[in-house]
């Protein structure tokens, strides 16, 4: 998929929060801190959206593609390197958390164990937390290590939304249909908001969207 190629829409009625979106992700990102545990977390402020997926699925490059901004977040192509919840912060008023890949990773398992428990006790009692947007690469959908966090978000009711990643890497022909398979998956869970995000880092497909549906997740919960 080119740069030319067009996204399969996601929810409409965001169409009209592009524009804030946009001006949302051109400010002024910061860093805020890496918390290894929950015990070292930041004080609650503002909302924060959080990012979750297997590991190696592309959370960190699309903090940066997000943002527009090459390095805000570290990326790797080794699994497993984001070992913490890493917060970002544009003001008082959002935060974005880069959160540990599940499932394979190349650490000790009482490593992997650890950061477990540390995403799930996160996930259930942070009470600012918006939305966790859960990523899943394009080409291999939704695997039962990603139903485990979708169980865990259905059952503490924590809203979540699915973004597909690394679409330029499936054909244009073949992603609606890809889009419609992960729909069905989500249809009848509680907690999953029913639009998809289709996105690829390497060309910015899809990103005004998914900034768009930030923006008017801001404007809801103000």
């Amino acid at each position: 998929m080119s740069k030319a190629d067009p996204v399969p829409s996601a929810d409409p009625t965001d169409a009209a929060f592009i524009e804030p979106g946009r001006l949302l992700f051109a400010a002024e990102w910061q860093f805020v801190c890496a918390a290894p545990t929950i015990e070292t977390l930041p004080p609650m402020q503002g909302l924060e959206i959080a990012l979750a997926g297997r590991s190696n699925v592309g959370k960190s490059s699309l903090v940066n593609a997000l943002t527009g901004r090459k390095a805000l977040a570290r990326t790797s192509v080794t699994p497993g390197r984001t070992q913490e919840l890493i917060f970002f912060r544009v003001g008082p008023e959002l935060s974005l958390v880069d959160m540990p890949g599940y499932g394979f990773a190349k650490a000790p398992k009482e490593k992997v164990e650890a950061w477990t428990h540390t995403i799930r006790a996160y996930l259930r009692g942070r009470v600012n937390l918006a939305r966790v947007f859960i990523l899943i690469d394009a080409r291999h959908s939704i695997k039962p290590v990603d139903e485990e966090i979708l169980d865990l978000l259905d059952k503490a009711a924590v809203s979540y939304a699915i973004v597909l990643t690394k679409i330029d890497q499936v054909k244009p022909s073949a992603l609606p249909e890809v889009i419609a398979a992960v729909k069905a998956k989500i249809r009848r869970r509680p907690a999953a908001y029913p639009e998809v995000y289709p996105t690829s880092s390497q060309t910015g497909a899809g990103f005004p969207e998914l900034r768009a549906a930030v923006a008017r997740l801001m404007a809801e919960r103000s």
